[in-house]
């Protein structure tokens, strides 16, 4: 039986997306994988009929798609000559083809004069999108010939340098923001052709949220200077009129999500009064002629799934309806699983299976469901639910680990501080009780996400060389109410304390593990974590500090999530309370350092920015502790998960070749 080897994610296929068409007769979705050749990725759309699956288009360009009918789909592609050209001059502009499922090549559709970021088909002739658009120069999309020519060249000449005059200025993945809005356009086609209707203001910001009747219904945030955090807005607007209205201004809550069923409209919110930013969504019923919001249901867990791996790429819806019932991923300890809110505000558990929901559609005809999942340490597929039952029917992913050993993951549960924490076990390949290894202890970032027992694939690829790895979820973390992720002021403390009390116990249950040799890593919350570690403990033979928080006063600035997240998570101020906030910072005890450490960090993550690893990097310089700093150009916060190829083959040899050196007899 082979290891795991670091290049086999190339090998993996990544599944997303996936929908029935109106009729339920069939189904579609995404499916993506690495091209090493190009160091980047293909992705195709798949048919889901008859019980086969089958790949439908060929460019590798297919990331997005929708039912235009139950025999058609849609999708954004570049394909002609012109269209290839057009696009190599930086013009923005969508083209939309469509493909008959029964046969035959995709065909033009319709195109428009900027780069959609959503849509929602009404009928075959009617559709409502958005695009982001500078609010500077709102009707740039409108020019032709030489005008959108000179605008062109005019833009390209600004790409040296850039002008904020708001908060945020950047977003990690999107770059620099400042100035852009999503707008909302109705979209009907005359002939063929189609003729443009703006529904939005330049500085509005938009978000489709779902049909109601004649009516679209959509979120809007206007603001010139600072973006609100809480507080939001839901317009109408009627696709066969034009016109617009509000539904319902709400002046206290943060708007999560909004789905129509029939007969009632189910709204996700949270106030953050009890919890702060991080807590989880209530459900309420709105009621769209009168504005009013109902609360329907104190719900206690989040509604979505969280549970980490390194082995997925784009996104599946987490909510939908059917019926007059609300369905929704959510994370319970360590798996993600399927619920559904009826209309009287009882929760019922639908698919309770250990592992990962990644996504989820409902048929329109019958009971039955369609699931993306990650189940039994195996990559994703496509498993179809039906009374009761659970079928795998997509086989994508089977060659990539056939014959390899998958460490299979053993649950462990201690007491720590008052709180049971739960975390997993993986034991090295050709595991030999009387022989001594190497660790590696993992921490998820977040901290509002978990661990579970999912396949991960740098975590197999240790396990595969000879270390054991354990990982768990402490304090702070999803899987249960919001108390218990609820760690503002508290930093540092109490997941601490959580982390080092589950290492102690792992140690004294696997006796195999030497605990001279044992590595310490994590990303995001997990970096802070490792920052924190560092400066707290020497027992780790090494670390690795990855998109990691070390100052949350410089943090408070920078980041696109900064000036709120750091205040509501630290409990904080820089002008009133800085002291809180240099407390809760790894920065203060850089100079107690003694592990070795690697530092990885991408140039443009802009959640976590750049400097934050570079301050805790040169403070460990400056000290004589051995550290090493692996920057990744053009890479953002996701370069673990959705990074170039290359990238992040890259990264995770940094961080093996650093355990090795420092975990070798």
């Amino acid at each position: 039986m082979k290891s795991i080897a670091r290049d086999d994610i190339l090998n993996y296929t990544f599944l997303s997306h996936i929908t029935y068409n109106p009729t339920g007769t069939c189904a579609a979705f995404v499916a993506a994988r690495a091209d090493r050749d190009e160091n980047s990725y293909v992705s195709y759309v798949y048919l889901y009929a008859d019980g086969e699956v089958k790949r439908m288009t060929g460019l590798g360009k297919e990331k997005q798609f929708w039912w235009l009918n139950e025999h058609a789909l849609l999708f954004p592609a570049v394909r002609s000559a012109a269209e290839k050209k057009r696009a190599e001059t930086g013009d923005p502009f969508t083209a939309f083809y469509c493909l008959d499922i029964g046969g035959g090549e995709a065909q033009p559709y319709f195109t428009v004069p900027f780069a959609v970021a959503d849509m929602k088909v009404l009928d075959t002739s009617h559709f409502v999108v958005t695009a982001m658009l500078d609010a500077n120069d709102p009707e740039a999309y409108l020019l032709e010939g030489e005008a959108r020519q000179a605008a062109l060249k005019k833009r390209k000449e600004d790409r040296d340098y850039e002008v904020l005059d708001e908060s945020p200025f950047w977003f990690n993945g999107a770059g620099f923001v400042n100035k852009q809005r999503r707008a909302l356009f109705l979209v009907t086609l005359e002939n063929g052709t189609p003729q443009l209707r703006r529904v939005t203001e330049p500085l509005e910001n938009a978000g489709i949220l779902d049909q109601y009747g004649d009516e679209v219904l959509f979120s809007s945030e206007t603001f010139e200077n600072r973006m609100p955090i809480y507080g939001f807005c839901i317009k109408a607007v009627n696709w066969k009129t034009g016109a617009v209205r509000d539904v319902v201004r709400n002046s206290t809550h943060s708007l999560e999500g909004l789905h129509v069923a029939e007969g009632i409209i189910y709204l996700r919110a949270n106030d953050g009064k009890r919890h702060g930013l991080n807590e989880n969504a209530w459900v309420y019923t709105l009621d769209a002629d009168n504005g009013t919001m109902t609360l329907l249901r104190e719900e206690a867990y989040s509604m979505y799934g969280s549970v980490g791996s390194d082995c997925r790429l784009g996104e599946s819806p987490a909510c939908a309806v059917r019926g007059r019932d609300l369905y929704h991923i959510t994370t319970r300890e360590g798996d993600a699983v399927l619920y559904r809110i009826l209309p009287d505000g009882t929760s019922e558990s639908v698919i309770q299976k250990s592992g990962s929901i990644d996504g989820f559609a409902l048929s329109p005809a019958d009971s039955s469901i369609l699931l993306i999942a990650m189940y039994d340490m195996k990559l994703q597929e496509v498993y179809a639910w039906q009374d009761g039952k659970l079928q795998q029917v997509s086989h994508l992913n089977e060659k990539a680990l056939a014959d390899a050993y998958v460490a299979q993951p053993e649950y462990r549960e201690i007491t720590s501080a008052g709180q049971i924490i739960g975390g997993w076990v993986l034991k090295p390949k050709d595991y030999d009780p009387e022989k001594t290894y190497p660790a590696v202890l993992d921490i998820h970032g977040g901290p509002k996400t978990v661990y579970g027992p999912v396949f991960y694939h740098e975590m197999q690829y240790w396990a595969g060389k000879g270390y054991f790895v354990f990982f768990c979820n402490p304090k702070g973390s999803d899987g249960r109410d919001s108390a218990f992720m609820d760690i503002r002021g508290d930093y540092g403390y109490t997941d601490y304390r959580n982390i080092m009390d589950f290492t102690n116990a792992v140690l004294a249950a696997y006796p195999q593990i030497d605990p001279k040799r044992v590595c310490e890593t994590g990303g995001s919350y997990g970096g802070f974590m490792t920052n924190w570690i560092i400066g707290h403990t020497d027992r780790f033979c090494c670390a690795a500090s990855q998109r990691s928080i070390s100052n949350w006063l410089s943090f408070w600035g920078v980041s696109d999530i900064g000036s709120y997240f750091a205040e509501d998570q630290t409990l904080g101020n820089p002008f009133v309370r800085p002291e809180k906030m240099w407390e809760h910072s790894p920065l203060k005890y850089a100079e107690n350092v003694k592990t070795p450490t690697l530092f990885i960090h991408s140039d443009e993550d802009y959640r976590c920015p750049l400097e934050q690893g570079l301050q805790m990097y040169t403070a460990l310089v400056q000290h004589g502790v051995p550290a090493r700093l692996c920057l990744f150009h053009g890479e953002n916060h996701e370069l673990s998960r959705s990074g170039k190829p290359l990238h992040r083959l890259r990264r995770l040899q940094e961080i093996t070749d650093w355990f090795d050196r420092y975990s070798a007899k």
